[in-house]
């Protein structure tokens, strides 16, 4: 899911500031415009069912990776992301939207992504907010 187009934009805006990326120092925002971000903190960390995020031992075994933000952003991967995995409940983190999915069936908003940089650790990650895209699954 990490495209160099997404990676890129995210990088970006986390180090342009506030002069290029749109900066909402309030927890309870989600960014809502490509190229903006907010400071909020991560609220829960598990797998994409819900389960304790742990290593997986073998590719077979891999239930992925989900995050949840105070803000209502919530990251979703088939795989085992160890940025996520190296986070706390609790961490303050500065989220940013970087693609829309267009030509999506009215009222399926899935498939936005966002860049997440965990201000403890500095470790990024770029996750959508749904296993499937717009009109999908």
């Amino acid at each position: 899911m990490r495209t160099p187009l997404a990676i890129g934009l995210a990088t970006a805006a986390l180090l342009a500031g506030p002069g290029i990326a749109e900066t909402t120092p309030v927890a309870d925002t989600m960014p809502k415009r490509v190229g903006a971000c907010a400071t909020t903190v991560i609220t829960a960390i598990g797998t994409r069912f819900g389960d304790t995020l742990v290593r997986p031992k073998s590719k077979d075994a891999d239930d992925g990776t989900g995050v949840v933000l105070k803000n209502g952003v919530y990251g979703v991967s088939y795989q085992f992301v160890p940025e996520v995995a190296n986070a706390r409940v609790g961490d303050p983190v500065r989220t940013c939207l970087v693609s829309v999915p267009k030509g999506c069936p009215e009222g399926d908003d899935r498939g936005k992504v966002y860049t997440t940089t965990n201000l403890r650790t500095q470790e990024s990650w770029t996750l959508a907010d749904s296993q499937h895209l717009c009109g999908g699954a």
